[in-house]
């Protein structure tokens, strides 16, 4: 029966009916939802792993054992797991190995804007680029046979637009292929210098033979209509196109983008007239075209950076069509913001009380940067807060010590925060980390972590005990704070940032938004204690407003965390009892 999916969705039922047994992931946005919706499959075993590299290494050792297997990132995720990627790329698998990378034009969650087909191209293992929810599901099956017959991982690139939208999927069954036995193969698999350099020719080798399939397969497909104008794109593109030209141009659209066909191309330029190239971000397409000594319109018209749309599009090449309207034109701004209850809110308050330097890290307390809190100031990948502030305070000495710190949420310090603080601890620089645990991943939608004792079920799982393995990684002063104490906050801060040896400070607070926290009633407003000094407003909580001079709660918002009357000098902000 055919059905509306999401592109992530219709991705994990695709490998649902491929026979997928294994799926390791680490979650970021747009790619979350691919492994939240496989786990509902009890016939694949699902986990989170504790970063993108892990999760790649576990998807490989299941293909190796015989079994298909799948893991899924977002773009940045990629670069952290590049490192078994381009070797994988040389041993080839067993049973066949997908790998998902959700890239997000726009930034609508992230911070850059790469496109991961470079990926694809530096590593040599084919990508597939689908264009829709019904793409995503086929090309998922479709993968894991290019995989096995070519003996390769595969990458289908997916993207924000593709992932969280929805179209038309005729679901099947799911068919297990048998399990193919594991043979010892150490020429094959044992990547040391002597077994590499044989395996790369069989990597160039494979590539020929991958440019013969992108010339005749089903994912790329030559659509006439026009022949005054062609276009290649792929993706979204190829939806943008479709709905601004319709049958007024021949459409070269291309599913398979690594690597990309040669005779195809060219003959589909030798029908038309005039050569678009539409795809986002970088000129993939458009290069491989003017290598092959094609004439192209495409970057020289259309932008590097950003999302497409049919507006963009239509405008750059000077076609009339009815405006879409973007949500922006016809709702209000709203600037993001720490929830209501936020814990992280008092951390950041009191770390800007104090005129303290923030490195700060990925997550949802990144919004510590934000006005009113305007706490962080640095924020570059995964893991970098406590790597960089080892780097700041071993550069500036005493000059910087006691005034910075590192904040670092609880799933990110798991991702790649160990390694960083076990140099702080090897190599001794005076640096405090704040651990932010907020007992879940909160940023891409609540998933669990290895602190947090739970699986991807929601099964009782292994659980990390962060003060006992900061001890052990060689910190004597472990402490742990509750956000909704201010007192409690500025003193360990003031004492940690005096202490003369690295320090490592747990604030932990559980997410306001679980639904097992059970939360104080709303605080109320004596509006005639309420003096309008707007001091409660410099916690930039979206509970509290000013109305005629005084302070307003809304109701709907508040937690009645308490942090706000802890700030009111004049007793104008009160509990209620429970």
């Amino acid at each position: 029966m055919k059905q509306l999916m999401l592109g992530n969705k219709a991705f994990a039922r695709g490998l649902y009916e491929a026979g997928c047994s294994v799926v390791s992931s680490y979650p970021g946005t747009p790619s979350t939802e691919v492994t939240e919706e496989a786990a509902k499959y009890d016939e694949i075993y699902c986990e989170w792993a504790p970063n993108e590299k892990v999760a790649m290494e576990v998807a490989f050792g299941a293909c190796l054992a015989g079994k298909r297997s799948f893991c899924g990132m977002k773009h940045v995720g990629l670069n952290v797991a590049a490192d078994p990627l381009f070797t994988c790329s040389y041993t080839g698998v067993n049973a066949g190995l997908v790998i998902c990378v959700a890239d997000d034009p726009g930034m609508h969650s992230s911070q850059n804007e790469q496109d991961s087909r470079h990926h694809a191209i530096a590593s040599k293992v084919p990508m597939l680029e689908p264009s829709d929810s019904g793409e995503a599901y086929e090309f998922a099956k479709k993968a894991f046979e290019i995989s096995e017959e070519y003996d390769t991982p595969v990458i289908i690139k997916m993207c924000t637009r593709v992932a969280h939208s929805q179209s038309i999927v005729e679901p099947g069954e799911r068919v297990l292929p048998p399990v193919k036995p594991y043979e010892k193969n150490i020429a094959k698999y044992v990547m040391m210098p002597g077994n590499a350099i044989r395996r790369h020719p069989f990597v160039e080798e494979r590539t020929r033979k991958l440019i013969a399939l992108a010339e005749n397969c089903e994912f790329n497909r030559v659509e006439m209509g026009d022949t005054k104008l062609g276009i290649i794109t792929s993706s979204t593109s190829y939806q943008y196109a479709k709905e601004v030209f319709g049958d007024k141009a021949s459409i070269l659209k291309l599913g398979m983008i690594n690597p990309l066909p040669e005779k195809l191309i060219l003959d589909f330029a030798e029908k038309v007239e005039k050569l678009i190239i539409i795809e986002e971000l970088d000129p993939i397409i458009e290069n491989h075209c003017k290598a092959l000594g094609l004439t192209v319109t495409g970057k020289d018209v259309f932008p590097l950076e950003g999302e497409y749309s049919q507006n963009l599009i239509a405008g750059k090449l000077g076609v009339e069509i009815p405006k879409v309207s973007k949500m922006e034109e016809t709702l209000p701004g709203r600037p993001p913001v720490m929830c209501a209850g936020c814990p992280h809110r008092g951390l950041f308050f009191t770390l800007a009380k104090n005129k303290c330097t923030v490195l700060g890290d990925i997550g949802c307390y990144t919004l510590g940067a934000v006005a009113p809190l305007s706490a962080m100031e640095m924020t570059l990948c995964m893991g970098a807060s406590i790597s960089s502030i080892h780097g700041f305070n071993k550069a500036l000495g005493e000059e910087g010590e006691g005034k910075t710190v590192a904040v670092i949420g609880d799933s990110t310090f798991m991702h790649s925060g160990m390694t960083g603080l076990a140099n702080i601890a090897y190599n001794q620089s005076n640096s405090t980390v704040i651990i932010l645990d907020n007992s879940i991943t909160g940023m891409t939608g609540h998933q669990q972590n290895p602190t947090t004792g739970y699986n991807i079920k929601g099964d009782p799982a292994g659980k990390i005990d962060l003060e006992a393995l900061c001890r052990a990684m060689g910190f004597n002063r472990v402490r742990v704070v509750d956000p909704y104490d201010l007192t409690e906050c500025d003193t360990v801060i003031k004492e940690e940032l005096a202490a003369k040896e690295p320090s490592v400070i747990i604030s932990r607070r559980p997410c306001a938004l679980l639904k097992y926290v059970k939360h104080n009633k709303p605080l109320k407003v004596a509006c005639d204690k309420c003096v309008g000094c707007k001091a409660c407003m410099r916690l930039g909580c979206p509970a509290i407003s000013m109305k005629d001079g005084k302070a307003v709660i809304d109701e709907t918002l508040c937690v009645g965390c308490g942090v706000c009357e802890q700030m009111c000098k004049f007793g104008a902000l009160k509990g209620q009892e429970v």
